[in-house]
């Protein structure tokens, strides 16, 4: 019975792979070791002459050979690959683990940017930044903001709940943080709230069952309507700039009295409301158990509307799309 010295094969492939330089020529290597030129092709040509006890025993080590060969080469080949990635991040000092391109825009969503633009206005004039659950409570998210139990708010058709008992839901605003943030903080208080929110709506152009808001609030002695005017007008004009003209007008919200919307003048002389405001309503001050000498003002902003005013976005899907057409344009 013919009889290969596998040993040899194996320190022949070995002296083989020390040599190599180049990823390309494992490929060479495979051929050398297993093609149907190499050594072990060619033991397998012989193994039609043998008798049958000695065809089935050394067919049995060319297939153990060939196996071994194929794993060596694949493991090599890995390692090589691994010692080629080092040696090219410690030249570059960089992640090349990554085909990674830059795009021509930024790598921040718009609203990330939006939503980081407005929170550091507020915090240029000392507002603080507070969080809280997407997931509330009834009572942050109504009770507490004095809205009664006949609002449609409460409408099941208008606010998602994650119970059958209407006992907690996906928040419909971030006014559920000014609630949270009081209940544990004594005035004063100037903080703002962004974050998600979420209302059962249909999709439209200006409207989505999820969108971003960012919420402010203001407690301390002494505070007017004329704070809170000053306060909206100088975000404002910081903005969308100082030649934007604004005005008042009166509404109504269950958390503040009195109650306005903020328009603002737009290129074609059309007035655009951007976010709602008021004085805090003292029954919500006194849900929290705050003293009857503190007053304050709160607004809300929603953060989709000011980026599709700023960058004249016809559609509010276009946020959520994914599209990188669009995203690179930011």
């Amino acid at each position: 019975m013919p009889e290969l010295n596998f040993d040899k094969v194996y320190a022949s492939l070995n002296l083989r792979i020390k040599d190599i330089t180049n990823i390309d020529e494992f490929d060479e290597l495979t051929k050398e070791f297993l093609g149907k030129n190499s050594l072990i092709a060619e033991e397998r040509k012989k193994l039609s002459s043998l008798s049958s006890d000695d065809k089935k025993n050394y067919g049995r080590k060319l297939t153990e050979a060939t196996e071994f060969i194929t794993s060596e080469i694949k493991v090599q080949r890995q390692l090589f690959l691994n010692s080629q990635f080092t040696s090219r991040e410690e030249v570059e000092n960089t992640d090349i683990s990554i085909d990674w391109t830059p795009s021509r825009g930024s790598y921040k969503h718009v609203l990330s940017t939006v939503m980081d633009e407005v929170v550091s206005i507020f915090s240029s004039i000392g507002y603080e930044v507070a969080h809280g659950p997407e997931a509330e409570t009834s009572w942050h998210n109504f009770d507490a903001l004095n809205t009664p139990d006949w609002h449609p708010a409460r409408y099941e058709s208008d606010t998602l709940y994650l119970d059958k008992n209407l006992d907690t839901l996906l928040r419909t605003q971030t006014s559920t943080v000014q609630i949270r943030h009081m209940e544990e903080n004594d005035p004063p208080v100037y903080i703002v709230a962004p974050g998600r929110v979420f209302r059962s709506d249909q999709l439209d152009a200006t409207h989505s069952p999820v969108f971003h808001q960012l919420e402010g609030l203001a407690i301390d002695k002494n505070l007017t309507f004329t704070d809170l005017k000053g306060t909206l007008e100088y975000f404002v004009k910081e903005f969308f700039g100082n030649d934007i003209e604004t005005k008042f007008i009166p509404h109504f919200f269950p958390f503040t009295e009195p109650s306005a919307e903020v328009l603002v003048k737009w290129q074609n002389g059309e007035w655009l409301e951007i976010l709602g405001c008021g004085m805090v309503d003292p029954n919500v001050l006194s849900n929290v158990n705050y003293p009857d000498n503190y007053k304050g003002f709160a607004w809300g902003v929603g953060i989709e509307r000011l980026a599709m005013l700023r960058y004249k976005i016809d559609h509010i899907k276009n946020f959520y799309d994914n599209d990188i057409r669009f995203l690179e344009q930011f």
